[in-house]
């Protein structure tokens, strides 16, 4: 598995050259599933280069840290020079760019320029904190859709000050704003931002100090952004601010693979591109180098149902393929039990088990799935755990934050007492609340600020990955784990594996490369998880599996209420069912060679057994591409 695996041609063809070519003015690539766009990307900043213009005015903007390290990777190689800070474009997630402006801008802002990002966790445990002072009941405010209601807003460039102008008298919206201004204060005091943050602040930086606005459109002469499709309100003006001066934006999406609306996605931001830059020029790249021409059949006839698309059609030089195999199942346990003795069939015959994907609607499907894995003994990965998610790797990174930034109360208390120093819960509180303490108690604080002060001076002056080894020792944090345990021998692991990770930082002077490394940390998706080189099958979401593609694939669960999901129903159901379709034709362009579609006839959900129909998406898949494997009663056959 890879995101680049597909052959591409020595040679471009003539839309891949004419996009390539272009570089003056506003250019839309609409690019297709497997049509090369990161290939059409990279040579085009490039060629940008190549004919005079320095790196550093080149600014390419991705969605994921996997996505922009990978289009590092081939610049450099394109370019041909060994990468230094210096003489290479501005590469990285839309979140990384904003951290970049604000700590560079740290004096125009009420940030420092060690400012803490506050994760999804994090953020949640200050809106916990801010509805326990409030004596608000959390069961009628929860704290998971007041952070999810406020995130929606600052994508949409809306502050708490003005949502506290114009929330009006409506009780719940005046509750929300007050937990909101409660949070702004902790995040304030903390010295902190939370995600949204990194894209709500630049703009706001930009509409006060147009100096500091006019100083970025002159830095960087030439504009990319990949995956325009699921730009929200923020990324989309923030790119625009950027781009204003030169109008030298190129942005590359596919309305068809806009699948993230319940973030704040609008694939509206293509559809206006040539209303917003009216000399604009729109180049399509429909030719595909990953599927046959049996997927790319299903998958056009899938999508042109929807109506909120720009028209185009896949097509491929490599005609044929295997047909899409249809599984009706009794049971989701039928179900798994059939994938991976399909697995285990084409495993005997050479294909390599890192170059098939399970790929399911819901998280909830995998534990069935799990559990067949885990019986049949055919090695697997579920992607979704992510790395800086897991307790040891938060524990060193909050030492790290909490050196730099005291004020981060939230990384202090991960780490006041991790490994055990005697500051419990209640001398942690005396603590934090500048209580007077008794002369032990001093002591044992006097001794962790020494600590913290030790932590502060290691990474400011060593290389992260030689930092982080000190910091491991220092702490005594690595004696924590027993290795004898199954649990100890796997924190330890990944504690090793935070070292050699680090390495990638090295490059820089310690500060930068550790703040590289935080934000990267603090902002990795599901994808920047997986291990390439990892022989195992992938088991994940659709909606992780975007970018990714694989021999062979399994699309389970394609029952009407699951996919589509249920919850299309309703409020703007229209929108959203055609998001739900627009999932289904990312899942079937996912695969180059083959996909088995699978469904249960009945299916245990929240404890209660539902008879399913098959999804409504299956119809839309013309007959002849499809081979039905039942037996007369309509079960499947196992014998493979």
């Amino acid at each position: 598995m890879n995101n680049t695996h597909h052959a591409e041609p020595a040679s471009f063809n003539p839309a891949q050259k004419e996009a390539v070519q272009h570089t003056k003015g506003p250019l839309l690539i609409l690019a297709g599933a497997g049509s090369g766009k990161t290939r059409v990307l990279t040579h085009r900043i490039a060629h940008i280069i190549q004919k005079g213009t320095p790196p550093h005015h080149v600014l390419a903007v991705t969605f994921t840290n996997k996505a922009a390290q990978e289009m590092k990777k081939r610049i450099h190689a394109l370019l041909g020079a060994p990468p230094s800070p210096a003489g290479t474009p501005w590469i990285g997630t839309f979140h990384s760019l904003g951290g970049y402006i604000l700590r560079n801008e740290f004096q125009r802002t009420r940030l420092p320029k060690h400012f803490s990002i506050f994760d999804e966790e994090d953020s949640l445990s200050l809106i916990k904190e801010s509805i326990k002072e409030l004596a608000l009941d959390p069961k009628q405010f929860q704290p998971t859709r007041i952070r999810g209601f406020i995130s929606q807003k600052k994508g949409e460039l809306v502050t708490h000050d003005i949502f506290r102008e114009e929330s009006g008298e409506h009780y719940y919206t005046r509750i929300i704003s007050t937990v909101w201004d409660l949070y702004e204060e902790k995040l304030r005091a903390q010295k902190g931002a939370d995600f949204d943050d990194l894209l709500l602040l630049p703009v706001v930086l930009f509409r006060e100090h147009p100096d500091i606005r006019d100083a970025y459109q002159k830095k960087w002469s030439y504009i990319h952004i990949d995956e325009y499709q699921d730009t929200n309100h923020a990324q989309y003006i923030l790119a625009g601010i950027l781009a204003k001066k030169h109008g030298n934006i190129c942005v590359v999406g596919d309305i068809d693979q806009c699948i993230y609306s319940w973030r704040g996605a609008d694939f509206r931001n293509i559809l206006a591109f040539e209303n917003d830059w009216p000399d604009g020029r729109v180049i399509t790249l429909e030719e595909n180098y990953r599927s046959t021409q049996i997927i790319l059949d299903a998958a056009n006839t899938v999508i042109e149902k929807n109506k909120h698309r720009r028209p185009k059609n896949l097509f491929t030089q490599k005609q044929g393929g295997e047909k899409i195999v249809l599984i009706p199942t009794p049971s989701e346990k039928d179900e798994a039990r059939y994938v991976v003795e399909s697995i285990r069939a084409v495993r005997e015959k050479g294909l390599q088990l890192r170059e098939i994907a399970v790929l399911m609607r819901t998280n909830f499907q995998s534990r069935i799935l799990e559990e067949a894995f885990l019986e049949s003994r055919i090695p697997y990965r579920l992607t979704g755990v992510k790395f800086f998610n897991r307790k040891e790797i938060k524990d060193i990174l909050a030492y790290v934050k909490a050196s730099l930034n005291r004020d981060d109360l939230v990384s202090v208390k991960r780490i006041i007492n991790a490994p055990t120093r005697g500051i419990g819960p209640t001398l942690t509180l005396k603590i934090l609340g500048g209580v007077p303490l008794k002369p032990r108690e001093e002591e044992k604080r006097n001794a962790f600020v020494a600590l913290l002060d030790e932590v502060k001076k290691t990474t400011t002056t060593l290389p992260p990955s030689k930092a982080f080894k000190t910091i491991l020792k220092k702490t005594g944090y690595m004696n924590m784990w027993d290795e004898e345990t199954e649990e100890g021998a796997m924190r330890i692991a990944n504690l090793k594996e935070l070292v050699s990770l680090a390495t990638r930082y090295d490059t820089h002077n310690p500060e930068t490369g550790m703040h590289a490394l935080l934000e990267d940390a603090a902002l990795m998706s599901e994808q920047d998880a997986i291990q390439e080189d990892e022989d195992a099958v992938h088991i994940m979401t659709v909606h992780a599996a975007k970018g990714l593609e694989f021999d062979q694939v399994f699309l389970v669960g394609l029952e009407d209420g699951l996919f589509p999901h249920i919850a299309l129903a309703g409020e703007n159901e229209e929108e959203r069912g055609e998001e739900e379709r627009r999932l289904f034709y990312v899942a079937l362009t996912r695969a180059r060679k083959k996909i088995v579609i699978s469904f249960s006839l009945v299916r245990t959900i929240f404890g209660e057994k539902r008879v399913n129909a098959p999804s409504r998406f299956l119809s839309d898949i013309p007959g002849h591409l499809v081979e039905n494997i039942m037996d007369t009663e309509g079960i499947i056959h196992y014998d493979l």
